[in-house]
């Protein structure tokens, strides 16, 4: 399950997981486990709130934190 970050217009950066990232014909994304990016609740939602349903027109962009296998792979070095 991807972990994302999502930016809400006039709100704090939301760290949560998906199980897939949003089509271009989608117009909801849906996640898991929201949270701010320090690993805080979100004061907004209830505190028992696994997953949420967010509009994408609310979001202004969405970033692809990198998983286990990407952490693992090793990039040009210059020496």
């Amino acid at each position: 399950m991807p972990a994302i970050l999502i930016h809400v217009a006039n709100e704090d950066p939301i760290l949560c997981e998906v199980e897939s990232l949003p089509g271009p014909t989608d117009t909801t994304i849906m996640v898991r486990n929201p949270r701010r990016r320090d690993g805080k609740d979100l004061h907004y939602l209830v505190a028992n709130v696994t997953q949420v349903i967010w509009p994408l027109n609310r979001i202004t962009f969405i970033e692809i934190m990198p998983g286990e296998e990407d952490e693992q792979l090793i990039g040009f070095v210059r020496e």
